[in-house]
């Protein structure tokens, strides 16, 4: 079963190594380019930290460090997560 819980950003950080670029023609190196995002966010269940990571798209907007998160945990093994 399924629960849900409320995590904390605790670090964003922007994938330089991976341009998307979003013109059909490019001017200069970063014209129109957007970067994805990876974010780790920690969150606890019974006292213990847990920590897991997710990749947002380079057309998402990343949430902001320090802001709250739900998410979803497997009853048993809460380490096994996802941050919706």
């Amino acid at each position: 079963m399924e629960k849900t819980t409320v995590g904390t950003v605790i670090s964003v950080k922007k994938q330089w190594w991976l341009k998307v670029n979003t013109k059909p023609v490019r001017m200069h190196a970063l014209d129109g380019a957007t970067f994805p995002h990876i974010i780790t966010v920690k969150y606890s269940v019974n006292g213990q930290e847990y920590t897991r990571r997710k990749w947002i798209k380079a057309c998402d907007t990343p949430p902001a460090l320090n802001s709250e998160v739900t998410v979803m945990y497997d009853e048993y093994k809460p380490s096994k997560s996802k941050v919706l």
